[in-house]
């Protein structure tokens, strides 16, 4: 809501808003923009009446505001509503959506699309590093936008990405997520599904094969369909796939996903066009490199952040940049300087010899893709996983396995409470069980009944070498500043 308050600033509208009392660096951006938002929600605020009232999906019909909304008359749009009619009408939105990825996979093709000179839009939920901001209105056809399958208000009950009138699709993934929206796999492949049809017949959809319910809401892409993946190698491959439109081709698939967040065993094809990894992929310095074998020869990239689904989204913007006709010697430049996004595998602090590392991680195969990632960066050092379950779909007992599955790939866990434990009842996971079984899979666990609790305990057995990496999708109190100051305390 704030980037697109100030989305609408710079369009010239007059803008103004009610929140819970604002902290950086959301109170900053507002300031900036020349916005100052009133605190709380006094019906008084809608004096004087304005011309719209764009709602967030974070306000309940109860809101005293909403309510008085209602009461008036007044004209109302839901979030992505508003930035439908005042932003993307006469853009080429490049919508990233998927389970996993977007917010980094957007803020790559933000950073490319930039350098290589196409002056794009983009509408980030994250803080690119490089980038000025998460948001930019740009002066080229281009609006890069983070797709959201979430709820867009309480009367706009369907998926925000609906909204967002795709030209181009990037899907990186299909897993079970959000349950406490999309109490079945199946109505969160519905609304996905319901992205695809909206692409036009001139659009693309470039979709990662790993999963094969991507597989199956692709076919139902009135445009061309390009798929990309990780192959048996661990690579990563890419190929044509055949659709409602005619397009020929075979689909590659790689480690393949169950859609509940098991990972199993997959076989890989490959088809017309294909583009695949050309050997393993390289672990450097500043980043990855690897090779991908086109039909004209073979690709070198090199990427500036680590791990192997950050050359699967590397992979999926390098082929959106040529479907656009971007120079590829700046697209690759491009792809060798981004440095990622804040709280995505985000180095905070490095002291008496421990190195923390903030982490957005909150899904399972997040969890092991970040793990998997940090291993590539820091071989052969102590791994230490700190996890809050924080959202409602990582607090639920049928993820558990799974959760213990990723988790036990650091060589130490602490688990901090779940948060949302009396509102998930019965449906949440016993903790000490949940030790047990990442124990029992070779890594030691140790349940925290606080998280001071867990920020002293995970303190206590720090050494020289450790990386910490705190993972939750809300602030943690604040863990990973803590750590840095009681690391920097201690190296003083």
């Amino acid at each position: 809501m704030a980037p697109l308050a100030c989305l609408l600033r710079e369009l010239g509208h007059r803008v103004r808003g009610s929140d819970a009392p604002l902290y950086p660096p959301t109170s900053e951006l507002l300031a900036d923009a020349g916005i100052e938002p009133l605190v709380g929600y006094d019906p008084a605020h809608l004096e004087p009446r304005p011309d719209l009232v764009i709602v967030g999906n974070a306000v309940p019909r109860t809101n005293p505001q909403a309510m008085a909304t209602e009461q008036l008359g007044l004209p109302r749009l839901s979030m992505p509503e508003a930035l439908d009619r005042f932003v993307l009408r006469d853009r080429r939105p490049l919508v990233v959506a998927g389970s996993h990825g977007k917010t980094t996979t957007t803020a790559m093709a933000a950073w490319v699309y930039s350098r290589a000179g196409a002056d794009p839009g983009y509408l980030i939920g994250g803080a690119p590093i490089g980038l000025p901001s998460g948001f930019a209105l740009g002066g080229g056809p281009r609006f890069a936008i983070e797709g959201d399958e979430y709820n867009a208000s309480y009367f706009d009950r369907g998926p925000k990405f609906w909204h967002y009138r795709p030209e181009t699709v990037i899907l990186t993934s299909l897993e079970h997520d959000h349950v406490d929206l999309y109490p079945d796999f199946e109505g969160l492949e519905r609304a996905f599904l319901g992205l695809v049809e909206r692409l036009p017949a001139s659009g693309l959809l470039i979709a990662c094969a790993d999963y094969p319910a991507v597989e199956r809401v692709a076919r139902a892409s009135p445009c061309r369909v390009v798929t990309y993946g990780a192959g048996t190698n661990g690579g990563v491959t890419s190929s044509t796939v055949t659709n409602g439109a005619g397009t020929e081709g075979s689909a590659s698939r790689g480690a393949a996903s169950n859609g509940s967040g098991t990972t199993g065993a997959g076989s890989r094809t490959a088809g017309s066009g294909d583009v695949r990894l050309a050997g393993p992929i390289e672990s450097r310095e500043n980043g990855i490199a690897f090779e991908l074998e086109e039909a004209g020869g073979r690709q070198r990239i090199e990427l500036g952040v680590w791990g192997e689904h950050n050359a699967a989204n590397a992979t999926a913007v390098w082929l959106a940049a040529r479907a656009d006709g971007l120079d590829p010697e700046a697209v690759l430049e491009a792809l060798a300087t981004f440095r990622g996004v804040k709280r995505r595998l985000e180095v905070v602090a490095e002291a008496a010899g421990v190195v923390v590392i903030d982490d957005f991680a909150h899904h399972a195969s997040e969890i092991a893709a970040s793990l998997s990632a940090l291993r590539q960066r820091f071989p052969g050092r102590r791994l230490v996983a700190l996890f809050e379950p924080r959202s409602l779909t990582a607090g639920r007992r049928q993820f558990a396995a799974d959760l213990a599955a990723a988790l036990a790939s650091a060589d130490r866990v602490f688990l901090a409470p779940v948060f949302h434990r009396e509102r998930l009842g019965g449906e949440g996971f016993d903790p000490e069980r949940l030790a047990a079984d990442i124990g029992r899979l070779g890594a030691a666990a140790t349940v925290c009944d606080s998280n001071d609790a867990l920020h002293e305990s995970a303190l206590a057995e720090a050494r020289p070498g450790d990386v910490l990496v705190t993972m939750s999708s809300g602030s943690f109190d604040g863990m990973p500043r803590r750590l840095r100051r009681s690391l920097f305390s201690a190296g003083a």
